[in-house]
């Protein structure tokens, strides 16, 4: 029986929310994927495609594992790399947070960064995996985890929405579902698929991001919501609907989450839940809706939390009243 700290990834707790939508006349429960140790849903891939390479050779003691990331699947990998004692250079660029690239030291992680974006594109994605792929040209030895391609990212999110669904007795209708290297997305469809569960999916995409075609590719402020290029794991009819929303939804969305529920999460956390507030209208009265919450808030104290950086990137917007009538809430910007 394995009794490390990796145990601890997955069977992360299913919760009712019970006051974000007072008058719904459906339930909504959240996936609480920020109590995984690493504190997101990345820790599942990142436990699972370092495994599988170390069970196939492809990492041995002496391999140097290189990735690219904004965050989660960075720390997510720290932690498993820091275990096995794998050397670790995670690949960043100038948006990623303060905190993130702490957390990433502290697990012993080594920090690349890449200062210029991508001189065709104007995207700093290409420009990370560029560099990953230059250090794994250098450096003997390596092993690249890929998240936005490897097929043990979306295999490791099987394991998610068994859970979900074991946890509500098979009775799920609805699941919304953030996306960025589509590993989340892709496993859940792909196990209800093989179980054939009649679960409809909804993609969380950002406003800007090119994943579903939410118009113009265009500069996004949350790390990890959308995508500036397509990933390799996407694909065609992987979902029912997609619905796109605002930087301004996140932030709205997640301190809504924190007033009206006690739980401070992340930036594509608050995307689902203000993706479930577009479509509130067309989800059937009795219906078992699930959202998957990536991640922790404390990451975005000095983003989403602070008033200074909402009111530089949105300027002033009126406070919403919290009210036992209505679904807004307290949230001062």
């Amino acid at each position: 029986m394995d009794e490390s700290v990796l145990s601890a990834i997955g069977n992360t707790p299913l919760v009712r929310l019970n006051r974000f939508f007072r008058d719904a006349p459906f339930r909504l429960y959240a996936k609480l994927e920020s109590l995984n140790p690493g504190g997101s849903t990345k820790d599942r891939p990142a436990l699972s495609i370092i495994r599988q390479a170390m069970q196939s050779g492809q990492v041995g003691p002496d391999t140097v594992v290189v990735e690219s990331s904004s965050g989660n699947m960075g720390v997510g990998l720290a932690q498993v790399c820091s275990y096995y004692g794998l050397r670790f250079i995670c690949v960043v660029d100038p948006k990623a947070t303060t905190q993130n690239v702490r957390l990433l030291k502290a697990y012993g992680a080594e920090i690349e960064v890449v200062e210029e974006p991508d001189p065709v594109t104007g995207e700093f994605l290409k420009a990370r995996i560029d560099r990953v792929r230059m250090l794994l040209d250098m450096i003997d030895n390596s092993f690249w985890p890929n998240q936005y391609g490897n097929l043990h990212n979306a295999a490791a999110h099987h394991e998610t929405m068994r859970e979900i669904v074991d946890a509500l007795d098979g009775s799920v209708d609805y699941l919304f579902c953030a996306t960025s290297t589509c590993g989340t997305l892709r496993g859940c469809a792909e196990y209800l698929k093989d179980h054939d569960l009649p679960t409809k999916i909804y993609a969380v995409d950002a406003v800007g991001s090119v994943i579903f075609g939410g118009g113009n590719k265009k500069k996004r402020l949350i790390p990890g919501h959308g995508a500036a290029v397509r990933p390799d794991l996407y694909q065609e009819g992987l979902v029912d609907d997609c619905i796109h929303v605002t930087d301004l939804d996140c932030v709205v969305g997640c301190r809504r989450l924190s007033h009206e529920e006690a739980i401070l999460a992340g930036g594509s956390s608050g995307a689902v839940l203000m993706a479930v507030e577009k479509v509130r209208d067309r989800i059937p009265p009795g219906s078992t809706c699930v959202a998957i919450l990536p991640d922790r808030g404390e990451r975005y104290l000095d983003t989403i939390y602070s008033d200074k950086w909402v009111r530089s990137h949105f300027g002033e917007i009126p406070t919403l009243e919290r009210s036992e009538q209505q679904e807004c809430v307290t949230a001062t910007f």
